[in-house]
């Protein structure tokens, strides 16, 4: 057994906060080895982004750093019902009025076209890695295995953000909702600190309870959520249909006459913010490890539940904007304020308690999703490895669960909605964007199939791809009219996806479910997530920095040497396991 049982141990390790298993890898045993760690740090730094992880590796060895597997319940039903539960929700009751009046106007239902077609392209990306590689990793691992162990490292972190930001946001949504179906004013049960800034100082203890709640449920059984939110689900969607037949038939269509009132820039500037609408699709692939059949029940219910909230968030748009002009509508609570204008004030309760009901199913969603995605970060050892274990009894992350949501209520008790559905965007396109690169690269090369030549050629297709369309979104920006730029950007892109398409071949075919058109909708991910992100304002991307910098600090001070040491050990043990095999062959 000798040295096999080393590679037990670094599966079996971390199975409680105690000081010497919180922290337990080579480089954190004792000052000297922390302090020669750090001395180390360019060697292991190139090791880590040369180093890809193999599709065996997530679906093998780091599923068992988890001690238990989780349970395989779900079906193709369950993923829609998730999806459709973990996607409608805040967005598009709050954030719908806030860009109607201040950025598009009626034309916000093209916005809600633009980022569900991008949100759609994204779930073709998603699919395909989820059926492939069907680990709670999401795209985390994805990104491991295509792209390298640092880059996964600041996709983990991105994915982390998100869903903290996420769940904060939509709990301090759930205070407001809240407060409607009661006549109050949202601020009335908060808390307001005078000394903070007017950003931070309305304190939500509301959002504190509902995410406990959530956590309760979440770590309970998975399949228990899926039941609770499908039931959930219907109910919301009986909501739905109430507000958009009860809106269209008080419709004025006189409300349409200034149809784009901001012109072509507002309607692209709402799509960049409206995105946050969609999230939750990506948390979705994450409960892969749990499903019955990934080859059948991942692209049904990814694809499906995002065509559904597609065409459902374009509806409820049309409706609000037909029911009120858009320089009248409520920003915080718009769908409620809409129908009290046309005479249905009764109607505002139903739209309110539709509206918690949708909340909680998001909540309930992200909060099972989010916590795989940290199970499986924590694996690697970037995150204490504490954090992956799986709960024998419940068959879930409980240890990760309650992390993740305990982070989401700290920031949901500060912050207001405004700051975090801004960053949460920028945080989900760029991941998205990453994923859509990483289909490209696992189509395209594949170590000891692609010859150096085609290697060449990929390597410069994709960085045209990527300077014309950051060149697209630059020039959009920058540009209020003109046409120059995109008469040289466009034409780059298009040559260079061509060229993709026509020079190089592809190095890999999908096993049981691939992406269509290849590399055409990948590329356009890239395209339309990159010009998303330039439609974005530039305090949000210097608070993206500031969050980017940290994370790359701790990358440096743990996370690298940390999932160094598990990935050399683990070697190690294999190598050994080989040898001792042969020997007794």
């Amino acid at each position: 057994m000798g040295e096999y049982g080393r590679q037990e141990g670094v599966w079996k390790r971390g199975c409680s906060f105690a000081t010497h298993k919180f922290l337990p890898d080579e480089s954190f045993r004792s000052w000297g080895n922390y302090v020669r760690a750090l001395k180390d740090t360019p060697h292991r730094l190139k090791d880590r982004v040369l180093t890809r992880s193999l599709d065996e590796t997530e679906l093998v060895d780091m599923k068992a750093r988890s001690q238990h597997e989780m349970k395989k319940t779900l079906t193709w039903w369950d993923l829609i019902w998730f999806g459709i539960g973990a996607v409608i929700g805040a967005g598009i009751f709050v954030l719908t009025g806030l860009e109607a009046q201040q950025h598009a106007g009626p034309a916000v239902v093209l916005s809600y076209v633009v980022s569900g077609i991008s949100a759609l392209l994204s779930v073709f990306c998603y699919t395909e890695f989820a059926v492939e590689i069907p680990v709670a990793g999401g795209s985390f691992a994805y990104l491991r295995v295509e792209l390298g162990d640092f880059v996964g490292f600041i996709v983990a972190g991105n994915i982390l953000l998100q869903c903290v930001i996420g769940g904060a946001a939509v709990s301090r949504s759930w205070t407001s909702y809240f407060a409607t179906l009661l006549n109050h004013d949202p601020n009335d049960f908060r808390i307001v600190a005078h000394s903070l800034s007017p950003d931070y100082r309305y304190l939500d203890p509301i959002a504190i309870v509902v995410l406990a709640t959530i956590c309760v449920m979440a770590v309970v059984s998975t399949k228990g959520s899926s039941i609770f939110n499908y039931i959930a689900t219907i109910i919301h969607i009986v909501v739905l249909l109430f507000i958009i037949i009860a809106g269209l038939a008080k419709a004025d269509t006189k409300n349409y006459s200034d149809f784009a009132p901001f012109g072509v820039h507002g309607i692209f500037q709402a799509s960049a913010v409206l995105f946050f609408a969609y999230l939750g699709f990506d948390l979705i692939s994450t409960v892969a490890e749990e499903t019955k059949n990934p080859g059948r029940d991942i692209p049904i219910g990814l694809v499906g539940s995002m065509v559904i909230v597609t065409l459902v968030y374009c509806l409820l748009a049309m409706a609000l904007c037909l029911m009120q002009p858009y320089k009248d509508i409520d920003v915080d609570a718009p769908f409620s304020v809409a129908f009290e204008a046309v005479g249905l004030g009764w109607a505002k309760y139903i739209v309110a308690a539709g509206a918690l009901k949708g909340m909680t199913t998001v909540l309930l969603g992200a909060a099972v999703s989010q916590a795989r995605y940290l199970t499986h970060i924590a694996r690697t050892h970037m995150m204490p490895p504490c954090l992956a274990i799986v709960n024998e009894r419940t068959g879930t992350p409980l240890n990760a669960t309650v992390v993740m949501l305990s982070a989401t209520a700290v920031i949901a008790f500060f912050t207001s909605l405004g700051i975090l559905s801004k960053l949460l965007s920028i945080s989900s396109l760029f991941v998205l964007m990453l994923v859509a690169i990483g289909l490209l690269v696992r189509r395209y090369y594949v170590s000891g199939v692609t010859t150096k030549a085609n290697r060449i050629k990929f390597i410069v297709f994709l960085a045209l791809i990527l300077g014309s369309s950051i060149g697209i979104a630059i020039y959009w920006a920058s540009s209020t009219d003109g046409w120059i730029g995109y008469a040289i950007t466009l034409p780059i892109w298009l040559l260079s996806t061509f060229g993709l398409r026509l020079f190089v071949p592809q190095a890999r075919e999908p096993k049981f479910w691939g992406m269509p058109l290849v590399p055409w909708l990948p590329s356009l991910s890239i395209a339309i997530n990159i010009f998303l992100l330039g439609s974005i304002d530039k305090k949000s991307f210097e608070r993206f920095g500031i969050f980017t910098l940290v994370m790359i600090v701790y990358y440096f001070l743990y996370g690298l040497h940390a999932s160094y040491d598990t990935a050399k050990e683990v070697s190690s043990a294999k190598q050994m396991k080989n040898v001792e095999e042969g020997a007794l062959n």
